[in-house]
């Protein structure tokens, strides 16, 4: 029985093939390195100001604030 072309998430017929291989692993790099612009914007805002975290419980509906402060920069040390 030969085996049939599998669906892409995308509902289109693909085989999978050394360029579609190459093209999924560049988007999946893309992707990582937005994550990490972000991850960086993140501590740089915390480093600046405090970041102020409301959570609800779902359960009993209190709420709890978490503050995130920073009194100096990150930096790799040698």
């Amino acid at each position: 029985m030969a085996d049939k072309p599998k669906l892409h998430f995308h509902g289109q017929l693909t085989e999978l093939t050394l360029e579609n291989l190459a093209q999924q692993l560049a988007m999946m790099d893309e992707r990582l390195d937005n994550i990490d612009s972000i991850v960086t914007n993140v501590a740089e805002r915390v480093m600046n100001q405090p970041i102020t975290i409301s959570v609800t419980c779902s359960g009993c509906g209190k709420t709890s604030t978490y503050t995130l402060l920073a009194s100096e920069k990150p930096s790799i040390r040698k």
